[in-house]
């Protein structure tokens, strides 16, 4: 089971940084393709912390229970050289979300709808579980994740001190929010889960 956690974690993570690239490419930006990074090959998406380090301290620390979480290497993305601007950059840091919250809901509607094996209905709920879980993750305002890069490209100039203290201590925040507040992610992953399966995960 474990295992299956951490496939399934990997996956919706690799996806997600395929569709960052994938959005950029169609905006413009070949900086992803050129770099062999909109492929399916794990291999090209490992990050030596984010996707073996930190599973591997949060499965020891939570002896197995979970939640377990980490990141793949994200995609490179040239912000200059993406059409539409400001939208631009909006609709690349939307993508890895998006695709994770459309997996979701495919894998909450086949469980409601569809006659499954108990083992495979179970499984399907995690897909949709840790998908839920990772796109609402990347949303935090924080860097290195998506809704950092939707903060700071429309953040008021006014606001720039924010930017360089966020810049600053981001990371420090984003391991802080990793180790005390994943609950919450969970249980909003898992009351969405709940509302389009019709069950709880």
């Amino acid at each position: 089971m474990t295992i299956f956690v951490l496939v399934v974690l990997f996956f919706s993570i690799m996806i997600h940084e395929i569709a960052h690239g994938s959005m950029a490419l169609s905006l413009g930006d070949r900086t992803a393709k050129e770099a062999g990074r909109l492929t399916l090959n794990p291999l090209k998406h490992i990050d030596l912390f984010g996707t073996i380090l930190l599973p591997l301290v949060l499965l020891v620390v939570t002896a197995g229970h979970g939640p377990i979480f980490g990141w793949a290497k994200p995609v490179p993305v040239n912000p200059s050289n993406l059409r539409e601007g400001k939208m631009g950059i909006l609709k690349v840091s939307l993508a890895g979300s998006a695709t994770n919250f459309l997996i979701a809901v495919f894998f909450s509607l086949a469980v409601r709808f569809l006659v499954l094996p108990p083992g495979l209905e179970y499984f399907f709920g995690l897909i949709a579980l840790y998908n839920f879980a990772w796109g609402i993750f990347n949303l935090l305002p924080l860097p290195p994740l998506d809704g950092s890069w939707i903060l700071f490209t429309f953040l008021p100039q006014r606001f720039s001190q924010l930017k360089i203290a966020l810049q600053q201590y981001g990371f420090y925040l984003l391991l802080i929010f990793i180790l005390f507040g994943l609950n919450f992610v969970f249980d909003l992953a898992a009351k969405l889960f709940g509302l389009l399966a019709g069950q709880a995960v």
